[in-house]
């Protein structure tokens, strides 16, 4: 800290007020030391803390919140980049705002439409079902009101927790010096003991012509201020999937562009039921093809040119484009290169041990971090055990193995543990045992809805007690269903003893609990009633 100190002949309390008002000016702040004036150059630009977090989603604000809690005295910075196409939002993340809770909501929206004209099946007197359609511009004012009352609740969470929020877009001055940019590119300079990058990432465009001009990603579908009509979407990760699922069922023309397969890094065998069922109920799946161009017609609408396997070439005219191709890590945005931060080339993520860099006093969580769950309560379990590692004497760490998940596509598939194709790599064929089951929803059979689909299968080893690896469920409700199967397997579950468990009747969890046919043995998996 530089101090002047001025005789105090030279300014006067009393008599020199306009020097006084000038050196206020200059943010200097005064102390009167044994008789003399003293000037601190203490800039509000610069501040010194334990922990500054950069991002504010799920796992920067847990990590802080945390940390406060352990008496850390801590910052974050968060700043949305509008999308290509304009798109912004407030603070809390991904997943709050282009993720997972909007995601859900129109989810639900396009169930409670299925549910309209099962409703007729159980004696509901209602108009004709297949009059009834979906407001696009009331839904989508209803789900970002409830997004932006949860950006209001986490501001006010920060502010009542003594965290400091700042509206700035961070990157590194030095290891222990974040440079914050605001919006109207005021810089201001955190000292920080610890740092935490928990920056995401954004969905990525192919370069093509027209894919920045005229598509859109994740990051608009939630607040698109125009019904999306017929819509194309490229890539089938879970993100194309759930969008598809949900603009079929809200009553759209869907079509899905698949480069290679559907719900790469996922049971393969499951993958491709959910794409099934999925078709049947409607939606377009173009494989092994790849888009090469956008055209913006006369009429408005968008000419997609693409190329399939063959490299035949093929063209249709759509309303919405939405790419979903993966998402890009928010790294070097952080001026890596100023602290030597390494970053993996071909991702631009970050390979930490235990959340920590190749720097020390800085540490990653969330979507940044190599070969980790892209999940919000994985980011949030990290932030949390990693505060209490820093701050609180904590030796635990996060445990990335076994964490389940679910894909909210119409029939709705959730997992966890190994799927089948790494269950015998990692152990070989002969020394894992496959059981697997249809099976029928009672909610089902009066509305005659198809039960092809809905299928549960239990990856065990062979040996002893037969330890459980991995499940993984196509049905109603998997998510719910799948969140309990999780917290056994993390207790060493073994297939004696699912199969000792009394299920809930009638339920669809309770298929594991019935399931008892190997795919080895080659017998039928198809239920003869639900009560047998």
């Amino acid at each position: 800290m530089a101090t002047l100190t001025l005789p105090l002949r030279f300014i006067s309390l009393r008599s020199r007020p306009s020097k006084l008002l000038a050196l206020h000016k200059s943010r200097m702040n005064y102390f009167l030391i044994d008789k003399k004036l003293t000037a601190c150059f203490c800039s509000d630009k610069s501040s010194t803390y334990d922990l500054v977090v950069i991002g504010g989603g799920s796992g920067g604000l847990a990590a802080a919140k945390e940390a406060v809690e352990l008496g850390a005295k801590v910052a974050v910075l968060d700043f949305v980049t509008p999308s290509p196409q304009g798109t912004k939002w407030g603070l809390g993340g991904t997943c709050v705002n282009v993720g997972c809770i909007p995601k859900k909501l129109m989810h639900q929206a396009a169930l409670l439409g299925e549910a309209v004209h099962e409703a007729v099946a159980y004696g509901w007197q209602l108009p004709d079902p297949n009059t009834v359609q979906n407001d696009w511009s009331a839904l989508t004012n209803a789900v970002q009101s409830h997004v932006k009352s949860v950006n209001w609740v986490t501001r006010v969470e920060l502010r009542n927790k003594k965290v400091e929020y700042l509206n700035a877009l961070g990157y590194f001055k030095d290891a222990n010096t974040v440079v914050g940019v605001g919006k109207n590119g005021e810089e201001k300079l955190l000292s920080a003991k610890n740092i935490i990058i928990a920056v995401g990432g954004r969905p990525r465009y192919p370069d093509i012509p027209g894919a920045l001009e005229y598509g859109i990603t994740s990051d608009d579908i939630f607040s698109l201020d125009r019904a999306p009509g017929k819509t194309l979407i490229v890539g089938a990760g879970y993100i194309g999937l759930e969008c598809a699922g949900f603009l079929n069922g809200l009553g759209y023309d869907t079509t899905i562009l698949v480069r290679s397969v559907v719900l790469r890094g996922f049971d393969q065998q499951m993958a491709n039921i959910v794409a099934e069922e999925m078709e049947q109920r409607g939606v377009h799946f173009v494989y092994q093809a790849k888009p090469k161009a956008i055209e913006k017609q006369d009429d408005g609408r968008l000419l997609v040119h693409w190329v399939d396997r063959d490299g035949a070439l093929h063209q249709d005219a759509y309303d919405t484009v939405l790419f979903a191709i993966g998402r890009r890590a928010l790294t070097q945005e952080l001026k890596p290169e100023n602290v030597g931060l390494k970053l993996i080339p071909d991702t631009g993520k970050i390979d930490a041990l235990n959340e920590q860099t190749n720097i020390p006093n800085i540490y990653a969580v969330g979507d940044v971090l190599h070969k980790k769950p892209e999940l919000t309560p994985v980011a949030i379990h990290a932030g949390r055990l990693l505060a209490r590692r820093l701050f609180g004497g904590s030796h635990e760490k996060m445990d990335y193995t076994n964490v389940a998940t679910t894909v909210f596509s119409p029939l709705e598939y959730g997992c966890v543990g190994l799927s089948e194709e790494d269950a015998i790599a990692l152990h070989g064929d002969d020394n894992i045992e496959v059981y697997h089951a249809y099976y029928k929803p009672t909610e089902f059979f009066v509305p005659q809805k198809n039960v092809k689909h809905c299928y549960v299968k239990v990856v065990a080893l062979r040996k002893d007690d037969q330890k459980v690896i991995g499940m993984h469920f196509v049905g109603p409700h998997a998510g719910e269903v799948i969140q309990g199967f999780a917290a056994a397997i993390k207790c060493n579950l073994t297939f004696r003893a699912l199969k000792s468990t009394v299920g809930i009747h009638p339920t669809t969890a309770e298929e594991f609990t019935r399931i008892s046919i190997t795919k080895r043995s080659g017998l039928d998996p198809t239920p003869q009633s639900c009560c047998s």
